[in-house]
């Protein structure tokens, strides 16, 4: 395969995240295509001796790692992670994330937010200067989604934001369907000049269960720069100021 191979690409920043992973670690395991790939190879460490405990965001990811032999538990067992390694839909400068493309958006964060650390894994197509093109997924509650949805609409085009919010279906055409039951609308805003006002408002609004704005949560990206792949820090200077 050609170095610029997305499927090589993404294996580079997978083996990557594996030197990150102790013995005895209480891991976080995150959604997504690298994510997925991250879970492979991280089971061939375990049959070599390698000892963790792992919390998937996901019942698919989860029944990937059960499948693979991997020692699966859940955040009521274990409420606190040293580590979470997730994929991400993009992220900018700072490190803020989109996520929510696979529909995990809820359980990613909260299980990304019971760890010590989280680490994202993308290849360098994620990066982006601002926020917004990914349309960002918000899950919401299925009682009063039509109401839901006209807030959101309405919320956002008060502090600038526009565009089509579509409710995200499946292959059959019917609703998708989070793990925990809700749907999501995907918000096609464009550029977000100010992502923590837009997860300020988002969060005010009832029928929102989160949204996949991940911002202050992870503290570096693996990525691949020059065919290679390298850890990048958040540049604070491209945060907001709120």
């Amino acid at each position: 395969m050609a170095e610029s191979d997305p499927d090589t690409m993404k294996r580079q920043v997978a083996e990557r995240a594996l030197s990150f992973v102790d013995d005895g670690m209480k891991l976080g395991l995150g959604s997504g295509t690298t994510a997925k790939i991250f879970v492979d190879l991280l089971a061939e460490r375990v049959k070599s001796g390698l000892r963790v405990r792992c919390v998937p965001t996901s019942e698919r990811i989860r029944a990937q790692a059960t499948s693979l032999g991997l020692d699966v538990t859940t955040l009521d067992d274990l409420p606190q992670l040293d580590l979470t390694i997730d994929g991400a839909d993009e992220y900018d400068p700072a490190l803020r994330l989109i996520k929510g493309g696979g529909g995990a958006l809820l359980r990613e964060k909260i299980v990304a937010t019971a760890s010590d650390r989280m680490i994202v894994i993308a290849d360098a197509s994620k990066a982006v200067s601002h926020l917004g093109r990914f349309p960002l997924p918000v899950e919401v509650n299925l009682f009063g989604f039509a109401a839901t949805r006209r807030l959101i609409e309405r919320d956002c085009a008060a502090i600038g934001l526009h565009g089509n919010l579509v409710l995200r279906t499946g292959p059959d055409k019917t609703p998708f369907m989070t793990d925990g039951g809700h749907l999501i609308v995907d918000c096609h805003f464009g550029s977000i000049a100010d992502p923590v006002a837009l997860s300020d408002v988002l969060l005010a609004i009832a029928g929102v269960v989160e949204h996949g704005l991940f911002i202050g949560i992870a503290q570096s990206v693996i990525t691949n720069v020059d065919g290679a792949a390298c850890v990048v820090a958040p540049d604070h200077t491209s945060s907001s100021s709120r």
